[in-house]
C-alpha cells in the first residue's frame, strides 16, 4: 500500500470517527440579530432543546450587522464538522443577494439547508381613521387616493416592503414607500397617522389588539389559527401571493451527510413536541414549521425566485 492511499485511508477513518461521536463538544448557533427579538428567541428555545437532546451545550451568539451577511458570512467560512451553526431568516439567504451588489458568499452555494424550524405572518393594517374595513375596500381607496397613500416599512428590501411592491403590483394601485430602522419606529408613525398602512408581525400584533390598528389581512396564501378571527388571506384575493417568513437551520456547505441527518432527526423531534411548541408560539406567535429536506431545498429556490423578480421589478438596492 502506498504512503498516499494509507494516508487517505486513515483520513476518512479520522473523520468517519469524529462523526460518529457527533457531538463531542459545545455547538456554536450564531444568530443574525441583537438579543430579543424573534430570531433570538427562537435560538434560544431551540438551542435548548437541540443541546438537551444532543448532550451538548449549544451556545447561542448573536453577530448582528450587515443585514445578516455577518453571521451569514461567519458561518459559511467556519470549518463543516457541524459545530458551527447559523439561525437565518429567510430574507438573509433568498432576498440579500438581490439587494446587495457585493455578496460576502454565496447564499445558495456556501450555506447547508438543514432544518425549517418555524414560520411567522405578517398582517396588513391600516390607522383606524382610514374608511376601510377590509382588503377590498382598502384596494379601491388607494386607486382613487391623490395623492398616493404612504406605507410604512422596517426598511428598504425588507420583506415587509417587498410585500407591499407585491400587493401593489397585483392589484394596480400606487402608494409611496416610506422606509424606516425597524419594526418600533413604523409602528409609531402609522399610530400617529404619518402613514396609512403597513405590514408587519410582532411590532403591530399588540395594537392589532388593541384596537389602535385594523387589521385587514395575512400576507400569505391561507388562514392563520394565530392571526385575528376572520382574518382572510391576500393569497384568497390575489392567488399565488405568499409572504410566509420563515427561520432555519443552516450549517457551511461540506457539511457531512451524517451530521446532517442527526440534526434533522433531532431537529424534526423537538418541533414535534408539544412544549416547544407552545413556547415557540408564546414567543410571539411563532408557528413550528417542519418540511422534508427536499422540500426546504425546493422552497428555497422558489422563494429566491420571487423574491429576486420583486427586487428588480421595485429597484430597491442596499449598499
Amino acid at each position: 500500500m502506498s504512503v498516499r492511499l494509507a494516508a487517505a485511508l486513515l483520513l476518512a477513518l479520522s473523520a468517519t470517527g469524529a462523526t460518529a461521536q457527533y457531538p463531542s463538544r459545545p455547538i456554536r448557533l450564531l444568530v443574525p440579530n441583537p438579543p430579543g427579538g424573534a430570531t433570538d428567541l427562537s435560538a434560544r428555545i431551540v438551542g435548548q432543546k437541540l443541546a438537551e437532546a444532543l448532550g451538548q451545550p449549544v451556545v447561542v451568539e448573536n453577530r448582528a450587522g450587515s443585514n445578516g451577511n455577518i453571521a451569514s458570512e461567519l458561518t459559511a467560512r467556519a470549518a463543516p464538522d457541524g459545530y458551527t451553526l447559523l439561525l437565518a431568516a429567510d430574507s438573509q439567504i433568498v432576498i440579500n443577494p438581490h439587494l446587495y451588489a457585493r455578496m460576502p458568499l454565496d447564499t445558495l452555494k456556501d450555506l447547508a439547508p438543514i432544518a425549517t424550524l418555524v414560520t411567522t405572518q405578517m398582517v396588513l393594517s391600516v390607522h383606524p381613521s382610514l374608511p376601510v374595513k377590509t382588503l377590498q375596500e382598502f384596494i379601491e381607496y388607494a386607486r382613487h387616493a391623490n395623492p398616493p397613500l404612504a406605507y410604512a416599512s422596517i426598511g428598504n428590501g425588507s420583506q415587509h416592503h417587498l410585500a407591499m411592491e407585491m400587493l401593489k403590483a397585483r392589484a394596480g394601485i400606487d402608494l409611496v414607500h416610506v422606509p424606516f430602522k425597524g419594526g418600533g419606529p413604523a409602528t409609531v408613525a402609522i399610530l400617529a397617522g404619518e402613514v396609512a398602512a403597513m405590514f408587519g408581525g410582532n411590532s403591530t400584533s399588540a395594537q392589532i389588539r388593541a384596537g389602535k390598528l385594523r387589521a385587514l389581512a395575512l400576507a400569505s396564501m391561507r388562514r392563520s389559527n394565530n392571526a385575528p378571527a376572520g382574518i382572510p388571506s391576500i393569497g384568497e384575493i390575489y392567488p399565488g401571493y405568499d409572504v410566509t417568513t420563515w427561520l432555519a437551520l443552516f450549517g457551511p456547505a461540506g457539511m457531512p451527510e451524517a451530521v446532517l441527518a442527526r440534526l434533522r432527526e433531532e431537529v424534526g423531534r423537538l418541533l414535534a413536541a408539544q412544549d416547544t411548541a407552545d413556547k415557540l408560539r408564546a414567543a410571539g406567535g411563532l408557528e413550528p414549521f417542519v418540511t422534508t429536506p427536499e422540500e426546504f431545498a425546493a422552497m428555497i429556490r422558489a422563494d429566491y425566485a420571487k423574491y429576486g423578480k420583486v427586487v428588480r421589478d421595485s429597484g430597491a438596492r442596499l449598499d
